[in-house]
């Protein structure tokens, strides 16, 4: 007995109907035979599960041609469209709140500017504006089933409680707790890139692959890694702090205290201020027509052949590829995908990723290895209603529904 959960009944149930629910979810229309036989459960099993998702109204029946001609077999499909989730994605100085029903399909959104400099500000604000947005909604949410949250930090996902923020102090915020109590609902949260690449291995560019990292540049440069489907995450729930690998010993100093790490070249900050200074030193460029430049800016005045907005972006692809190179080395993934306002000029930036995984990399590791653009970085809440998804499919929220 080596501390096992042996014998417990409970995580047994959750296991087994997250099993039937996974396969109706993600191979649907399914028949409740080829439900047992992809599950290895008992018929009787898959029979009394499924009864029990459709007295929940959670799955539905559908009329299926049988290939063999004869009676039509009735099949199973999810049910999506009754259950509700609003999905919070809280920035450094904004909020973005989406309605999604449980199929991943957007039903309303909303956005605010907000500042805030102490924990309880932060509390006091979610909290009022989720009271808002869901009071806003009432008439389109049916059966509000639960209520995700990603923020940048470092973030206890079992059990929801924020541990680190970069922009504020945090003192063990048991914030899913807070608004489990406030809401009356399950509430799950999570750090906002491994959340994002959660949603692009459910709905985006990795939904075909097992392995998979998702880059994010954005005000910070970090990473998501999925493996074998799941979030990998460490010891202390804080995995893909790629930003932080040292590629250039004499470089800047970075807020992390260390010199010369991505951050300091590959984040949208980082890549406006040495634009803005070696405009300062004399270089031409197109962009001096303007009286303040965005990462946009960049973009667009280098897809348009400005040389020194090019430059800029080809640097910030040679960093990010020796700093991906690392990551491929280390996990084998199947895809590489790339979120951010660079991804804009695709053509100038990744050729530049590639060259330096090519040359820094092992050969088996990046052939035919695809490095893709992000499919829901315009999706800002997707990686908070990801995390929801994945509680349906791995039985945590599945449960409490048919508890109810």
């Amino acid at each position: 007995m080596n501390g096992g959960q042996i014998g417990n009944v409970d995580l047994v149930k959750q296991l087994n109907s997250a099993a039937v629910y996974r396969l109706i979810d993600q191979q649907g229309p399914i028949s409740r035979i080829q439900v047992a036989d992809a599950s290895q459960l008992a018929p009787a099993s898959v029979t009394k599960i499924t009864r029990q998702l459709l007295e929940r109204g959670l799955i539905k029946e559908v009329a299926q041609q049988a290939s063999t001609g004869g009676r039509r077999a009735i099949s199973l499909t999810t049910e999506v469209e009754p259950f509700h989730s609003v999905a919070v994605r809280i920035g450094r100085d904004y909020m973005q709140f989406s309605l999604y029903n449980l199929g991943g399909k957007e039903l309303a959104s909303d956005y605010t500017e907000f500042f805030y400099t102490t924990q309880e500000e932060l509390v006091d604000g979610l909290i009022a504006h989720l009271k808002q947005f869901i009071s806003s909604n009432q008439n389109v949410i049916n059966q509000l089933i639960a209520i995700g949250i990603s923020l940048p930090g470092l973030v206890n996902p079992e059990d929801g409680v924020v541990e680190y923020m970069p922009n504020i102090s945090i003192d063990k915020l048991s914030l899913s707790e807070l608004i489990n109590n406030t809401f009356h609902v399950q509430c799950f949260v999570g750090n906002d890139v491994r959340g994002m690449a959660l949603a692009e291995h459910y709905f985006g560019a990795s939904r075909d692959c097992q392995d998979s990292i998702l880059v994010s540049v954005h005000r910070g440069t970090g990473a998501g890694i999925i493996v074998n489907g799941q979030v990998f995450l460490g010891h202390n729930r804080n995995v893909g702090e790629i930003g932080h690998i040292q590629i250039d010993p004499l470089g800047e100093q970075c807020t992390c205290g260390n010199f010369g790490c991505l951050e300091t070249v590959a984040a949208n900050p980082a890549i406006v201020e040495r634009v803005n200074k070696l405009i300062s030193q004399g270089y031409e460029s197109s962009l001096t027509t303007l009286d303040s430049i965005s990462i946009s800016d960049v973009c667009e005045h280098a897809n348009l052949g400005d040389e020194l907005a090019k430059q800029s972006l080809v640097r910030v692809g040679n960093q990010l590829g020796k700093a991906i190179a690392i990551t491929i080395n280390l996990f084998n993934p199947q895809k590489v995908v790339i979120a951010g306002d660079i991804t804009q000029c695709e053509d100038i930036v990744f050729p530049a990723i590639r060259r330096n995984v090519e040359n820094q990399s092992l050969t088996t590791f990046h052939s035919d290895l695809p490095i893709v653009t992000s499919e829901i970085d315009k999706q800002p809440t997707l990686g908070a209603f990801a995390m929801i998804k994945r509680a349906m499919l791995n039985g945590v929220l599945l449960q409490k529904l048919l508890e109810d």
